[in-house]
């Protein structure tokens, strides 16, 4: 009796829980589902992004390396067809990277030298006539902007690092780049060695689908960074055109300026942007300055809605929305660094996961068809 009571007494509440979760409205408990898992993404992007904060030097230095990588694949297969052994198609490869970024810093450094410091003082004559125009077109005192250019100015001293910070902060960027150059080389050598091993690690019932992903991320990858290269030195070459044309000064600084801004979607094109609107302002006045911005609008405006679906293709397309938002968390996790490396973060998860659901809804198609599994890639197709 004992016993027969005790279990009459445990079944009210199993079947109770289980009683109160089939009663609740299909519609709740499917939220319950998502918020769970939303929850559980969350977290994994969290601790990931911590880990990824601590080990900054480490993790800048692999999106950096993965990214020339993608780059310059190419040329190093075109080396190999040459029948150059691995190690020398690689070393050659780094070698022509460092003399385009040397040369080009040389050639930078023979033109601006002395144009850097005049930039600065014809930001600071637009920056006094945009508060002129402030203070004369709006009802706002030059009290009320002091105090707020007094508190912007705190605010960067305040974040600003101290000596022992940044002589720490420049060993580390040398040490990244050290690492970088070395990661380059081997990826550049064993690349696809490295990725074969990867795959032969994996269960045979996923192999395929995980060739088919890695493939499609490092097309994306590819894809997204000689675009991006493309499309910066468009963008670089238009704006500088247009400030030539339009007698501006310090053309070339500011064609620097965009080339460089262009690697932050969205953004990066805003900032540079801006700073060539206040130089016309200082340097030409109001009217060369709408001019400048109408031209600088122009040109993204080209390159944004022609030039960007030509060069990207549809496969490295992302949402204006996801982006800016893939941007501000990289920027919030890892500053400019962050910045830099978000969007294309973002691409490359959003093909692998899209390849992998794909296949897995092709796969499910099969079976219903009584068809054999779908034949995938084998190893051969890793991304490097």
């Amino acid at each position: 009796m004992n016993g027969d009571e005790g279990r009459t007494a445990d079944r009210p509440v199993a079947g109770g829980l289980r009683g109160t979760w089939d009663r609740l409205p299909w519609l709740v408990r499917s939220m319950v589902m998502w918020s769970a898992c939303l929850v559980l993404v969350v977290a994994a992007l969290y601790l990931l992004g911590r880990i990824a904060v601590l080990l900054a030097p480490l993790a800048i230095a692999l999106a950096v390396t993965l990214f020339l990588t993608a780059l310059l694949d190419p040329v190093t297969r075109l080396l190999r067809r040459l029948r150059l052994p691995a190690s020398l198609a690689a070393l050659l490869t780094v070698l022509l990277l460092l003399g385009v970024l040397f040369g080009t810093a040389a050639l930078v450094w023979s033109l601006t030298a002395g144009q850097f410091r005049d930039l600065a003082g014809e930001l600071d004559q637009g920056v006094q006539r945009t508060r002129d125009f402030v203070t004369t077109t709006l009802p706002v005192s030059e009290a009320q902007l002091d105090r707020l250019t007094e508190q912007a100015r705190a605010g960067m001293d305040r974040s600003s690092p101290d000596p022992v910070s940044g002589a720490r902060t420049a060993a580390e960027v040398a040490g990244s780049v050290l690492l970088s150059l070395v990661l380059l080389f081997f990826l550049l050598k064993d690349g696809r060695a490295m990725w074969h091993w990867v795959l032969r690690r994996i269960s045979e019932r996923n192999r395929a689908m995980a060739a088919a992903a890695g493939r499609a991320g490092w097309r994306t990858l590819g894809a997204y960074s000689r675009g991006t290269m493309m499309i910066a030195l468009i963008d670089a070459a238009g704006i500088g055109l247009a400030l030539v044309l339009l007698g501006v000064p310090l053309a070339f600084p500011l064609a620097l300026i965009t080339f460089i801004g262009a690697f932050v979607p969205i953004i990066g094109a805003t900032v540079a942007g801006t700073v060539a609107v206040l130089v016309a302002l200082a340097a030409n006045g109001p009217g060369t300055a709408l001019l400048v911005l109408a031209a600088v609008i122009a040109v993204q405006q080209t390159e944004g809605n022609l030039l960007e679906p030509l060069i990207m293709k549809r496969q490295v397309r992302l949402h204006p929305a996801v982006i800016l938002v893939a941007v501000t968390a990289g920027t919030l996790v890892a500053g400019i660094a962050g910045a830099f490396v978000s969007v294309p973060i973002a691409a490359v998860a959003y093909r692998v996961v899209d390849t992998i659901q794909r296949y897995r809804q092709q796969a499910a198609r099969q079976q219903a068809l009584g068809l054999p599994d779908v034949a995938g890639p084998g190893p051969e197709a890793g991304p490097a």
